[in-house]
């Protein structure tokens, strides 16, 4: 059995190592791993969503989109401390996409013009989850598709 060597030695290496991850933290790397690790699950899913577009699902692709438009929404509200649930009657609830949309844009995390393109977005999105399917078109899901792994590139975790 090997000697455990003296106290000393072992509190100094173990602060070492504290010093190190407590840099890693404020060099962000644990932000940059999560928002690595996010990325690659939605490019998955908007991966999912376009094989089904191309297959001609265009419902459950508008769905699949909308669902990663709006997780997105939530990292970015988090990575910006903007609360994503609220209070109502002593319950916690999630708070709806449009509000984090407004919020996101308020406090310039992006644009305005973003923030509309976004409302648009959802509208599809609730339109293909309600069963309106004949409201938008297969051409409209592909733009969705586009501007949302635009949007996810360009305003990124």
């Amino acid at each position: 059995m090997k000697a455990k060597g003296n106290f000393v030695d072992n509190a100094e290496r173990g602060i070492a190592i504290l010093n190190a991850i407590r840099a890693e933290i404020a060099g962000g790397w644990l932000i940059s791993f999560k928002g690595l690790v996010t990325s690659e699950l939605f490019s998955d899913f908007l991966e999912m969503a376009e094989h089904l577009l191309e297959n001609g699902y265009k419902d459950p692709a508008a769905v699949m989109i909308g669902s990663v438009l709006e997780e997105h929404l939530r990292q970015l509200c988090l990575k910006h401390a903007i609360e994503i649930e609220e209070e109502k009657n002593g319950r916690m609830f999630p708070r709806k996409a449009d509000r984090l949309n407004a919020d996101l844009a308020r406090t310039e995390v992006y644009t305005k013009l973003d923030q509309k393109l976004i409302t648009a977005w959802l509208d599809l999105r609730n339109k293909a989850a309600h069963g309106k399917y004949s409201e938008y078109t297969n051409e409209q899901v592909r733009q969705f598709l586009s501007g949302i792994t635009d949007f996810i590139v360009r305003i990124s975790l």
